[in-house]
């Protein structure tokens, strides 16, 4: 039943979600105090987000040559994770 679609729900609801929020999508992680503007690197939605920012306006956070790379990074991670789970076939019920 839908049950079993709720403990789903949490990692979007406390990690994917807070994400964009903090990563500067509404304000230039500038702002911040030095330590969180440090903290914010560690988030890789800061990165699109100031490519997005550098490709309207010129302007940006990080540069934009450190945003595409880190992007990919990110993109790679996201794709070796991904091709491990079909490899493994974890929590695949059999």
């Amino acid at each position: 039943g839908a049950e079993a679609f709720e403990p789903l729900q949490m990692g979007p609801l406390m990690i994917i979600t807070p994400l964009p929020f903090l990563g500067g999508t509404f304000y230039s992680t500038s702002v911040r105090p030095p330590i969180w503007q440090t903290i914010a690197l560690f988030n890789p939605v800061v990165y699109l987000i100031s490519g997005f920012r550098w490709s309207f306006f010129e302007i940006a956070d990080v540069s934009h040559n450190i945003s595409i790379g880190m992007t990919l990074l990110f993109l790679a991670a996201c794709l070796a994770t991904v091709w491990w789970m079909f490899r493994t076939g974890y929590k695949l019920k059999k």
